[in-house]
């Protein structure tokens, strides 16, 4: 049986990598399994947002090559709503007009801007959440 899933990112990936390759991972999975898929980035889990940044990930923790692009992409593909937390990323320095050549190619097609409206929205549709 399908479930609506909610994964929220939350975590700063240069505190926790593994914790939020982990997220990426179980959101991957509920993807393959068949699930539906809602993922919310915030705080510096928007990071993981930036294409140089995913791209370090695998020597950073000894990954096989190409696997968090590989999660991404299943995540990018799959699911059916991806948010990121506008103030977030503005607190990283990247806002929706220098955003061009730092966040993961196509992310005007597959991301939505918000906040905690976003959350809350998210939250409330789904069956099960996840919080990395």
């Amino acid at each position: 049986m399908s479930k609506k899933i909610f994964v929220k990112i939350l975590t700063d990936p240069d505190v926790d990598l593994r914790k939020c390759v982990v997220g990426l991972a179980c959101a991957a999975q509920a993807i393959n399994d068949g699930h539906r898929l809602d993922i919310f980035f915030a705080s510096n889990g928007v990071k993981l947002l930036q294409t140089q940044y995913l791209e370090s990930i695998n020597g950073i923790l000894n990954l096989p090559e190409g696997m968090s692009t590989k999660l991404m992409t299943t995540v990018i593909e799959g699911a059916e709503n991806i948010y990121c937390s506008t103030g977030s990323q503005e607190a990283n320095g990247i806002r929706p007009d220098n955003a061009e050549g730092i966040l993961l190619d196509g992310w005007k097609e597959w991301m939505t801007w918000s906040g905690p409206p976003g959350v809350i929205e998210l939250s409330i549709n789904s069956d099960t959440q996840l919080v990395y």
